[in-house]
């Protein structure tokens, strides 16, 4: 651990963490201004805030990774939700702010039902926590991979370290804290970055260095259309822009637009909002450019790129400046999400908690205890420490459930309890089924979503008696009006159909070369195995005893075509002289009455191989010996997280299904590492055992059968497992 960098990374975290805590100054102990911020935020303060709070760890972590893999084509998402979140802050926003001031409300739950407490502001409130668990959880994930990477601290300790501050935001003075923390690291995050990318860009050889590296990788990499979207391009932009207008959905950033105190106040923090973010998309898009080049080994984290950038690339001062920026806006998400849990339990479930100011912290405390929770069993289960699986999940969980009631309760339509409550499991449903389904890699759940809720709404207008037949509430719909919808939807589809044509002519192509670039992904692993077998001697080994073998592979060309994975011992037993010993009347008789069992003897193996050397102990059998591929670990990766099986394919022994493993992992897993050629020293020992009992027994020894064996494998072939399924 560099010294240098911790104490610029205590040195920019105390300052950021003394501007939070500095909140408690002009705090008052209310929980209106707990949760609020006594609505008299100003517009800048509140836009930078959103900035950071709607990206932090999803930008500096998640989209850095997304960028990593997917190269130009990753600029979609960035342009696209932009103009979701315009048309969120300029329409749904002045919405949710009116609403809010004359209803007086102070979560995004609030809003979807006509008073506090009542059951679909409950389940809003329900949905809410458990999706902004998981962000927040992210939120910490982030934190912890950023102190790894740069520090070498595990990411358990990060994510602990988060949790201790999320706390210490909170109770310090709630989202004043919070929004001062993000408006400080913020600015520092778009100084550092600018630094971080001009000092990538000279490393790489300018823009067009960086395109002929990336070129050099993989031509998909330099191409602004996205490769292998099975369920059309137009679903995949659109899952984008609604992705955007989901910030509309998210009560962590809805609860800045509350602390402001009027429309004109709206308006100015969202020039600020785009003035601030902007850049930072470009930046960070760079950034993740710059990382695929730099970092090509296939065992490389892509959510790392840009603390290992700044590692590889920056003095201490800037490196612990960019840690403590990336660990600051993370941590002061993550309280924001805290609080706006916090804010959906004690006004929407518990709304008689609504003033107690002491229950509403103590509430606080919970949740983030359970974000950690969530953090922390992200580490052990595969795949659940990507942070922008999780945002993806949460954010887009969030913009389904909320941005349709939005927009209907926008239109004048007062849903009754049960149209909300349908509403609501629907998109939860749509977006939970198509997470399940691993169909979110191809078109984000946004989609199915916002349209499951849709449905909703159109059919219960349609068949039930106590909604309201027209959807659109205010918005009468004449007959000219329909053919003027009709007329538009004509058009979308034209033009649908002209993107999907378009990209089915311009989509660009893989050829077999280019998968060993893919990084991470589910892969069918197909390879035929061979065996030798020789040395095959039975010997009889007393009690403690020691039988020398060795072996001497001096012909590399013993196995011409394939790859050696181990030399091995395979050593047996079976129990044959175990026997009776009685000593007087007493043992006779209990022999007689229970003889007892033989039990298998122990052997014991150890190899020795250059300098290496290792034993294993089994009863009655062991196999133990030299691996030079890595097969235990091969094999564990295969067995855990797929399955090992017989081949489809007639060419090949074995098919192995492998999720979430690197692809340059695997071929690094199947070839030998260091010089299997050489002498083998082997030693079998017997350990005799006799069965427990009141009879004594003895063993003086056993006959062991044991043979050297080399395994091998040949012809392996690593496939993505979308590739294979369509071949």
């Amino acid at each position: 651990m560099d010294v240098g960098i911790l104490l610029s990374f205590l040195l920019f975290l105390g300052f950021f963490a003394g501007v939070g805590l500095a909140s408690m100054r002009v705090k008052q102990d209310t929980t209106d201004d707990y949760l609020v911020a006594g609505r008299g935020m100003h517009p800048a303060l509140a836009a930078l805030s959103a900035v950071s709070t709607w990206n932090s760890g999803y930008m500096f972590i998640g989209f850095i990774g997304f960028i990593y893999l997917m190269g130009y084509s990753a600029i979609w998402i960035g342009l696209i939700s932009t103009v979701g979140q315009l048309v969120a802050w300029a329409w749904l926003y002045k919405f949710i702010q009116k609403e809010g001031n004359e209803r007086g409300l102070r979560s995004l739950s609030s809003l979807v039902s006509e008073k506090a407490g009542a059951p679909e502001a409950k389940l809003a409130a329900v949905l809410s926590v458990f999706f902004l668990s998981i962000y927040a959880a992210a939120q910490l994930t982030a934190g912890g991979k950023a102190l790894f990477v740069m520090l070498g601290w595990p990411e358990l300790v990060g994510i602990l370290i988060g949790f201790v501050l999320v706390v210490a935001y909170c109770y310090a003075g709630g989202i004043r804290a919070s929004i001062w923390t993000d408006a400080a690291q913020s600015c520092v995050m778009i100084v550092g970055s600018v630094i971080l990318c001009w000092v990538a860009l000279g490393d790489v050889g300018g823009f067009s260095g960086m395109h002929s590296e990336l070129e050099s990788q993989s031509a998909t990499l330099v191409n602004f259309l996205p490769t292998d979207i099975s369920l059309g391009i137009s679903l995949y932009l659109l899952a984008f822009f609604l992705g955007g207008l989901g910030v509309a959905g998210q009560p962590q950033v809805v609860s800045r637009v509350m602390t402001l105190k009027s429309d004109e106040d709206r308006k100015q923090a969202m020039i600020w909002f785009f003035v601030w973010q902007t850049p930072f998309i470009a930046l960070m898009f760079i950034v993740g450019l710059a990382s695929r080049v730099l970092f090509t080994d296939g065992d490389f984290d892509a959510e790392l790129g840009l603390p290992a950038l700044a590692m590889d690339t920056l003095p201490a001062l800037g490196v612990g400046m960019i840690l403590a920026s990336i660990f600051a806006a993370t941590m002061s998400t993550a309280d924001s999400q805290v609080l706006a849990c916090t804010a959906a339990i004690t006004d929407d479930i518990k709304p008689e908690w609504r003033e107690d100011h002491k229950t509403t912290k103590i509430v606080t405390l919970y949740v983030a205890a359970a974000a950690t929770l969530i953090s922390v069993g992200g580490l052990y289960v595969p795949g659940g420490d990507s942070v922008f699986a999780l945002v993806v999940l949460a954010v887009y969980g969030l913009g389904g459930i909320f941005v349709p009631l939005l927009i209907v309760r926008w239109t004048g339509y007062k849903p009754d309890t049960v149209h909300s409550i349908v509403m609501m499991i629907s998109a939860f449903t749509g977006v939970i089924v198509w997470t399940f389904l691993g169909l979110g890699e191809d078109v984000f759940p946004s989609v199915p979503g916002v349209g499951s809720a849709f449905i909703a709404h159109f059919i219960m207008c349609a068949v039930r008696e106590e909604s309201a037949s027209n959807p659109f509430g205010r918005f009468e719909i004449s007959q000219e009006r329909r053919r003027q919808f009709a007329t538009v939807g004509v058009i979308g589809l034209c033009f649908v159909g002209v993107a999907e044509a378009a990209y089915a002519i311009y989509e660009p192509e893989l050829d077999s070369d280019e998968y060993q670039f893919r990084g991470v992904d589910d892969y069918i692993v197909l390879y035929n195995t061979e065996s030798l077998n020789f040395g095959a001697e039975v010997v009889y080994l007393d009690d403690g005893d020691i039988y020398e073998v060795t072996y001497t592979w001096d012909n590399p060309e013993k196995l011409a075509g394939y790859i050696p994975m181990e030399v091995v011992v395979i050593a047996s037993a079976e129990e044959t002289n175990e026997e009776t010993n009685p000593q007087g009347p007493v043992d006779q008789a209990n022999c007689a009455i229970d003889p007892g069992n033989d039990v298998l003897d122990d052997i014991t193996i150890t190899t020795s191989h250059h300098s290496d050397t290792s034993s294993l102990t089994g009863s009655g059998f062991v196999i133990h010996g030299v691996d030079f591929t890595n097969s235990s670990y091969f094999f564990w990766a295969g067995m855990t997280d797929g399955w090992l099986r017989p081949a489809d394919n007639d060419d090949y022994d074995v098919q192995l299904n492998i999720t979430n493993k690197s692809d340059v992992e695997i071929y690094e897993k199947l070839y030998p590492t260091g010089d299997y050629t050489g002498e083998y020293e082997f030693t079998i020992r017997v350990d005799a055992q006799t069965g427990d009992g009141a009879c004594p027994r003895t063993d003086p020894g056993e006959e062991v059968e044991f043979e050297i064996v080399i395994f091998a494998l040949k012809d392996f072939q690593i496939i993505p497992r979308s590739v294979f399924l369509e071949s």
